[in-house]
Formats: C-alpha cells, structure tokens, sequence
C-alpha cells in the first residue's frame, strides 16, 4: 500500500459509526465515504453518482454482466446474447459461463489477432448477428497477462449506436493508461492494483444505466450493492486512485523504459524467447514470455527460489497444469503456452530487479528445458 493510503487508513478506522446510520457516528462515517466517492468521480472524470463501491473487482464484473443481462432479459424478445472476447480475466469468464449454464444465455465469443486484439468490426458484426438480442458486450480495457490494450473507445462507440450496453475491465488499465471514461457504460475498478487496500473497489456506472443486484439487503449504493460500507477502506481507496491518476504519465514513462529494458534483456540471454502480445501497444510494465521447451510453472518455482517472483497464465484443474487460455485463443499451440510467464514491473520496481531476473532467468531456463526433456522422454 501507498503510505498515503496506509496513512489513510489508520486514521479513519477508528470512526465507529456505520456509514448507513443516522446518528452522529454514522454521518460522520457516511461523510467519509462520499467525500471518498466525489474525489474518486473528479479524477476519473465522472459524476460521484457514478461510483458504486464493492469489495473488489471480482464483484464489481459480477454485478456489471448479471447486473446487466438481467436486467436487459427484460425487454429482449428471444435469448439474450452476450459479447465478450475469449481473453477476459476469469473474473468476467466465469460469470459469462454461469450465465449460459444457469440462466439461458447464449455467448457470442469475437476473435482475437495474434496481438491478442478484438476489433471494433467484429463487435459490429457480432452484434448484426444477434438481430436485437444483445443483453451487453464486455471487452477488458488490458489483458492482464499479454498486457494488449484494446480499442475501447471505438468498441463503446459502436455499442452506443446500437444501443448495447458496454462493461469493461479496467483493473489492469487504472493508473497504467490515461483513462477517459466518457461514453463507455460501466467500468471496473479495483483498490489493490494501485497501491490501496485489498477488498475494496468500484463499478463506475452511469444512473440511467439499469442494475439487477447481485446480493439483497440494506440497499445500499443505489440499492444495487448492499453491504456495510468500508468507509477506511474506501478513504484509502480514494487516496490510491488519487495519486495513480496523478501520477500515471510519469510512471508509465518509467516503467516502459524498464520494461523495454528487461524484454530487451531477455531476448539477449534466451535468445529462443517468444514476446507475446502487442510489442507496443501493451501496459507499460508488462513483459509476457513463451519459453519453448519449458513447463511454466516449472520455471515460476526455479525463478521463485532465486528470489524473482513471477506469474504463470495457467489454471490447475485437480492437481493438472492446464495452459493459458488467453495464449490459446491467440492460437499459441498447448506445449508452448504451458511454457509462458509473466513479467510484471510495478511502483517499487528498480533497474536492480531487472538485472536481477537476467542474472536468474537463464540458469532456470536451462534446468527447466532439461526437466521439460525429460518428462517427454
């Protein structure tokens, strides 16, 4: 965490009241959290009723896309259809792949480049062919594995003329990239990924944009997110985005040349290196790799050991590594996307660090090929 937030923290946790309540405590608590919300809505650009406070991004991407479809279920004539791209955080796929095992949705999965990229005319085309039936389209503003930027803006442009709602997934983007908000529907936000406190985060969502809760009770956040509010981790919250907005040209500046740096490095001592995803067009501190001949997880446990932490795109299902499913959908065959990581650089990265993975990263390459051989073997 930022010190500021820390700091932010440790001050408002001692207020006792409940931000709903209507005594003194509770109105001093509720001020928190809508000064919170009017300085969160001023840097991203927003009215403050547009901030809807939740425990993080996972459920800020549950109530957009349930949210959504339910309430669009309403007026579509036939089964609703959803638009995604195949490469969303499981925080967007699971909920999808719940909706059409539960709730009769039918899932319109675009294509992808080799980048990792949807195109703004395949949303058109996706939507065409629905013929009316579009419950909403969500596209994830940066991969948080390849690290590509989509076209949002041309993405919410044509959703607008269609009159289809559009959700995205800033989570990766918040503090990366400049972030204009304007004409896109809904937004996820999250604490964590900008130096605030877990477990706290935001769906921005216009007021006329319509919301089925997911969960019921007090009615709280426009009575489509009940809940006690966090308001020390909504004032902390606050802080984090404050100085990520601020802060994001000359952090992005820095963190890009570290990041071109490290690729650069990388390529130099495993020459067999493969970069995925746009080699420019990416989040300035993301660096994804495919090592040929390597089991990722392999070489996450080796780097690990020296010290490096890294990531791997991979899920395990019943102790069973199982390959990327973003690397997948790009068309990366299952051998070599079992054998990626992911190269993330962040505030407390230093040109040390970089060094420090090239020092490692040849060592563990090679003992992870050897492993590789000889389980083929």
């Amino acid at each position: 965490m930022l010190e500021s937030a820390r700091a932010a923290w440790v001050d408002n946790s001692q207020l006792l009241g409940n931000p709903s309540s209507l005594h003194a405590s509770g109105r001093a608590a509720r001020r928190v959290v809508e000064e919170s919300r009017e300085s969160i809505a001023a840097d991203l650009g927003v009215r403050p009723s547009a901030v809807i406070f939740t425990s993080g991004g996972t459920e800020s991407d549950n109530l957009a896309i349930k949210g959504l479809f339910w309430k669009r279920r309403e007026v579509i004539t036939g089964r609703p259809v959803v638009i995604a791209s195949p490469i969303e955080h499981h925080a967007v796929l699971d909920p999808l792949n719940w909706l059409a095992e539960h709730e009769g949705a039918e899932i319109s999965w675009l294509p992808v480049d080799s980048f990792g990229r949807v195109s703004a005319a395949d949303v058109q085309s996706a939507i065409t062919a629905a013929d009316g039936r579009v419950a909403l389209v969500t596209v994830m503003w940066a991969n948080n594995e390849i690290g590509t930027v989509q076209p949002v803006h041309e993405i919410a442009a044509v959703c607008r003329a269609a009159g289809v709602p559009f959700h995205t997934d800033a989570v990766q983007a918040l503090g990366a990239l400049p972030l204009d908000l304007s004409g896109i529907d809904a937004v996820t936000i999250t604490g964590h990924k900008v130096g605030g406190p877990h477990g706290v985060g935001a769906l921005i969502a216009e007021t006329n944009l319509a919301l089925v809760p997911v969960q019921h009770g007090g009615g709280q956040e426009r009575e489509v997110r009940s809940g006690t509010l966090d308001a020390p981790g909504i004032a902390a919250f606050a802080v984090a985005v404050h100085e990520a907005v601020t802060a994001q040209a000359l952090s992005a500046e820095r963190l890009r040349d570290l990041r071109d740096r490290m690729v650069k490095g990388v390529a130099e001592v495993v020459p067999s290196a493969v970069l995925n995803g746009d080699p420019n067009d990416r989040l300035p501190g993301n660096a994804h790799f495919s090592f040929p001949g390597c089991e990722g997880d392999a070489l996450l446990m080796l780097l690990d050991a020296a010290g490096v932490d890294v990531s791997t795109g991979s899920a395990c299902s019943a102790g069973i590594p199982e390959p990327s499913h973003v690397l997948l959908a790009l068309g990366v065959d299952e051998s070599t996307a079992r054998g990626s990581l992911r190269f993330s650089l962040g505030r407390t990265s230093s040109a040390d660090d970089v060094e420090a993975l090239l020092v490692a990263l040849p060592g563990a390459v090679e003992r992870a090929s050897r492993a590789g051989s000889a389980a083929r073997r």
